[in-house]
């Protein structure tokens, strides 16, 4: 059955096959991102992994920062594309859980802010972290759902969004530099 664009039989039969077979669910993602001057940036995205398998994909994804912050201000800033993949991740959950629940989703928007105090980014106060603190976020949803269905499709999607999760938990980052 068809709900929200989503095909549930095969996400059931999807669920199933991981949970028999938990490898099925392994995926890893990679992208890399080349300067392009001042304050630009591209990242491509070349491809993926699911159960050790490669798949590809290109993508681009651009960003700059605004003019106020050296950048030209022609594309979305890290900031801004943080927020759009949290928000994205999070879009997917609410309209996959919906539609197992056989809720149809007329309309969702979720909206995200953050505020950040530039003294730590620019290394003038190192009592002010460089980043966000909070993230506050809004989920505003319409369909055939009762007040109950939306809330336990919210818990879910708190509970089991990669992204949000990657947002609220510490994550190790493993760096290497390499130089010429």
């Amino acid at each position: 059955m068809l709900i929200n664009g989503i095909e549930t039989e095969n996400l059931a039969g999807f669920a199933q096959s991981v949970s028999q077979d938990p490898q099925v669910g392994q995926v890893s993602f990679a992208v890399e991102t080349d300067w392009k001057g001042g304050c630009k940036s591209t990242t491509s995205v070349h491809e993926w992994y699911m159960a050790g398998e490669r798949k590809a994909k290109t993508f681009k994804i651009e960003a700059d920062e605004p003019e106020e912050l050296l950048g030209e201000n022609t594309a979305p800033n890290p900031q801004e594309l943080l927020l759009a993949a949290i928000n994205a991740c999070m879009t997917v959950g609410y309209v996959a859980t919906a539609a197992v629940m056989g809720v149809k989703i007329n309309s969702l928007k979720i909206k995200a802010s953050g505020a950040l105090d530039l003294q730590g980014f620019l290394g003038l106060n190192d009592a002010i972290p460089p980043g966000y603190e909070n993230i506050d976020y809004e989920v505003i949803i319409d369909g055939d759902g009762t007040a109950e269905q939306y809330q336990a499709i919210h818990d879910t999607v708190i509970k089991t969004s990669p992204n949000r999760w990657n947002a609220a938990h510490p994550i190790h980052l493993n760096a290497t530099l390499k130089h010429n």
